[in-house]
């Protein structure tokens, strides 16, 4: 009796929050953090944060201003769970706006580092919102699935009540873990957006708690929120875009979800790496999601 005791015990423990560490790996800032450093195989960025709001200024390896070809406009705002939250509205200097993007970024990291997966779509016609979901970079709170799917809809209504979207159409555009979060807030808030990407995603997190850690994870990971349950109620465009080289989430994930979604729906299979779609293949996507807008 004691045995199964501790076993359920054990079940009801595992089942719940404590594998929101299998699914979230965040890169926490300090608030009081003045200079961040990104080194990647390319280049070295050096940047400045003003601790008032969090604004970033980029330098260079000397430490001279750099020209972005874009704007990074830093806010803070609320979120339903209490936490404050860090977002980056980004624009080109070039051009206005068509389309809006909010952007959910995968499980790591921060925007710090995640924001530069969409600035190739700045090009042509987006301007992109993109945040820190709780205990990611400057975001208050912890790093829980629950708060994940809190900050979405937060950020969401944070987001229809700035008067520089009104004009546009507004898209909701996840990737890997984001693009799972996407899903479910399209669904949640069909009324007040247009459409929805879904890129490099996982169909559930009982799916993906399987690939990761087997049988054992596919029966001890408790399902919060399915992103493949919620396409299913969704009723506007979606894109789906996965790579058939993708070793993150197998791109039958991605299959399995645009086979849930209602039409209109299009399928973008892609080479290249996880959720690397916008810096491979901007021109293609931007077509494909201001393609769908128009049916």
């Amino acid at each position: 009796m004691k045995l199964i005791t501790i076993i359920i015990s054990l079940f009801s423990l595992l089942s719940s929050c404590s594998f929101d560490s299998m699914f979230l790996y965040p890169t926490k800032i300090p608030a009081e953090a003045k200079n961040i450093t990104i080194n990647s195989p390319d280049d070295t960025i050096n940047i400045k944060i003003d601790s008032t709001n969090f604004q970033p200024y980029f330098l260079d390896g000397n430490k001279d201003t750099l020209d972005l070809g874009y704007t990074i406009e830093s806010v803070i705002f609320k979120s339903e769970n209490g936490n404050m939250l860090n977002g980056w509205m980004m624009k080109s200097k070039s051009q206005n706006p068509e389309t809006t993007l909010l952007h959910f970024h995968g499980n790591a990291g921060s925007i710090i580092d995640q924001h530069r997966s969409l600035v190739p779509l700045l090009d042509f016609g987006f301007q992109v919102f993109i945040i820190d979901y709780s205990g990611f970079g400057f975001s208050e709170g912890k790093a829980t699935r629950k708060n994940v799917l809190i900050d979405g809809n937060s950020s969401l209504n944070y987001l229809v009540s700035r008067h520089d979207i009104k004009n546009t159409k507004l898209v909701v555009y996840g990737q890997s873990l984001g693009g799972h979060l996407a899903a479910v807030v399209a669904e949640q808030n069909e009324s007040k957006i247009d459409g929805v990407v879904i890129e490099g995603a996982f169909s559930s997190h009982k799916a993906i708690g399987k690939e990761t850690a087997g049988f054992f994870g596919k029966v001890m990971v408790k399902e919060i929120y399915s992103g493949v349950s919620s396409i299913q109620e969704f009723n506007k465009p979606v894109l789906v875009i996965h790579s058939n080289e993708d070793e993150t989430v197998p791109i039958s994930m991605g299959r399995e979800i645009y086979e849930s979604a209602n039409d209109p729906k299009m399928f973008y299979e892609i080479d290249g790496c996880h959720i690397c779609g916008p810096s491979l293949y901007a021109k293609e996507i931007a077509e494909k999601i201001k393609g769908m807008l128009k049916r």
